[in-house]
Parts: structure tokens; C-alpha cells; sequence
């Protein structure tokens, strides 16, 4: 099945707007060691701002424990399937450089899932279609 291209599955993947689904929340890759983190204030599409309250990403910290408990369950799962329980060292040793490895990936997508579950912003199609892509701040 196809994801439609104003899906939120869809824009939640691509790190876009919760509002337009097409101005992005990050300014850098996330292959950007230095500068994954860093978000737009606002989209360059609609103009959403994208920090609805003063430390409301602080609530990302609990998502991203959640993706990384996962994260150590699917490995060490993975690990005593493939590797027919293997010792203690090699457990904790391939679970740190998975957990570091995905690192950017897990402080942007749980600050996605908080955006589009808990920032209180809802798809708007108008703003999908009609509106150009204005200049980054």
C-alpha cells in the first residue's frame, strides 16, 4: 500500500511541518554530527512555530528512552538468535555502538513524535497546496 503524499506517517518520516506536511524541522542532515539538533524556530511554508511552549522538547527525553529501550531489546534479541548467545561483553559492547550509531536519528524522531502526538497542531490541507516555500530563518 502506498502512503499518500499528505500522510502524517509519511511527513513524520520526511521531519516535516505537522501543520503543512512540507517545511522541514531540522536545518542540517542528520549525518551533521555537529548540528542534528538544530531546528528551524518556525515553517518556512506556513510559518507554525515549532516550540508551542517554553520547554515543551523536554518530553522528547522520555520518547527517545522509549526508542532506545527498543533499540537494546531488538539487539540483544538479534545478538542471541544470530550470534547463538554470545558473551556478556559483546551484548553491552554492540548495543553502546548501536545506541550511539542512531543517536541523531533518536533525538529527531522523538522530537517529531512529540511535535505531532503532544504539540496540539493538526494537518491543515489548505496550507499543503497554496502557499510557496518562504526563506528560511
Amino acid at each position: 500500500m502506498a502512503i499518500r503524499a499528505d500522510s502524517t506517517v509519511a511527513a513524520m518520516l520526511a521531519q516535516k511541518c505537522p501543520r503543512c506536511h512540507r517545511g522541514p524541522l531540522f536545518r542540517y542532515s542528520a549525518l551533521h554530527l555537529t548540528r542534528f539538533d538544530d531546528m528551524y524556530e518556525s515553517c518556512a511554508v506556513c510559518g507554525q512555530h515549532y516550540e508551542p511552549e517554553v520547554g515543551f522538547y523536554w518530553g522528547a527525553m522520555y520518547i527517545s528512552y522509549g526508542f532506545s529501550t527498543l533499540i537494546v531489546v531488538l539487539t540483544g534479541v538479534l545478538l542471541f538468535y544470530l550470534a547463538h548467545d554470545p558473551p556478556v561483553w559483546v551484548y553491552v559492547t554492540a548495543v553502546a555502538l548501536v545506541v550511539i550509531a542512531l543517536t541523531p536519528l533518536l533525538f529527531r524522531y522523538a522530537r517529531v513524535v512529540m511535535l505531532y502526538f503532544f504539540g496540539g497542531i493538526h494537518y491543515n490541507p489548505r496550507f499543503a497546496e497554496s502557499l510557496p516555500l518562504r526563506p528560511a530563518e
